[in-house]
């Protein structure tokens, strides 16, 4: 039934996802929100739903292990995964926003969570509160700083014209699929934990991590696939900083989530850091500005490796 429970939570997952974005986004065209916003705010925060659900839900049933390292597994997975599979299919430049912002920012987040961590071997609701309020001024300086002209590929025109009962009814299929598959996913994945005699912390950040990032990694490598301009390297770290800033920053704040786990903080978090530092070294090597096939290959290859020391250790 363990791995009924995590099959289950994964597939409820990417439904709840799809339908918590479409349905949000149709909700902010019929409150007259600029699609600028709707792109930087409402999708990103949709996109995260499955890692808060999954990290409250494991905090609150006295799992923080779970709660943590879903979402430093989740940042490893982004980049690991999503983005080097997305890459093998077609390539992905990088703007310069991304050395001038979005990756100076990530590290950020990634050193103070961190520094939260060590410091006292727990996240209080005073530093969930500092990252949370990071996150909304990053968010301020976004809106402000992009042209009105941009375009926002995240955001369909279509649902702009989404009558008011199909957005109720989306609404309720997302928040649904969401409750019932952060609930059978954190369950499926301790019982799991127990019978394999491993950690809830390696669970956390390989299959639920893995579990949470799905949705990104669906959209990517279809968009890839059909050579539409896939998910920019931009939004893979944004997702990162959402995850770090929202889900756990939201999570602390109603719940002190303590580290159980002695390796989140001698091990996994440390590999979260290796795989941040790495896009920007692959970013500056040939070909220069643009990950590709060799790049997203290494990626991947990196990321087998670590789930492998994970299940290992």
């Amino acid at each position: 039934m363990s791995v009924a429970f995590l099959i289950l939570g994964f597939v409820l997952l990417v439904i709840g996802g799809e339908f918590l974005v479409r349905s949000s986004v149709a909700l902010s065209f019929k409150l007259n929100i600029s699609k600028i916003v709707i792109g930087m705010t409402v999708v990103s925060f949709a996109t995260s739903a499955p890692e808060l659900l999954v990290s409250l839900q494991a905090a609150l049933k006295g799992s923080p292990a779970i709660a943590i390292n879903n979402v430093v597994g989740s940042n490893i997975a982004n980049i690991g995964l999503v983005l080097g599979i997305t890459a093998i299919v077609g390539a992905i430049a990088i703007d310069k926003s991304f050395y001038k912002l979005t990756w100076p920012v990530m590290m950020l987040f990634s050193i103070a969570l961190y520094y939260f961590l060590w410091n006292d071997n727990q996240l209080i609701a005073i530093e969930g509160a500092v990252l949370f309020i990071g996150l909304i001024i990053f968010i301020v300086y976004l809106i402000r700083s992009q042209k009105s002209s941009d375009d926002i590929e995240d955001v369909d025109d279509a649902l702009a014209v989404v009558s008011n009962f199909k957005i109720i009814i989306w609404l309720i299929i997302g928040a649904t699929a969401l409750y019932f598959g952060s609930e059978w996913l954190v369950k499926g994945a301790t019982q799991i934990a127990t019978s394999l005699g491993v950690s809830e912390a390696v669970i956390g950040v390989t299959m639920i991590a893995i579990g949470t990032s799905v949705p990104e990694l669906a959209a990517s490598v279809i968009a890839a696939a059909k050579k539409e301009k896939a998910i920019s390297l931009g939004n893979l770290i944004g997702s990162n900083i959402f995850n770090i800033g929202s889900v756990l920053g939201l999570t602390s704040m109603v719940k002190i989530i303590p580290v159980t786990e002695p390796l989140i903080l001698s091990r996994d978090i440390f590999w979260m850091l290796i795989f941040a530092v790495s896009v920007l070294i692959l970013g500056l090597l040939p070909k220069q500005h643009e990950i590709g096939k060799v790049k997203g290959f290494g990626l991947v290859l990196i990321y087998g490796v670590f789930i492998f020391l994970a299940f290992k250790g």
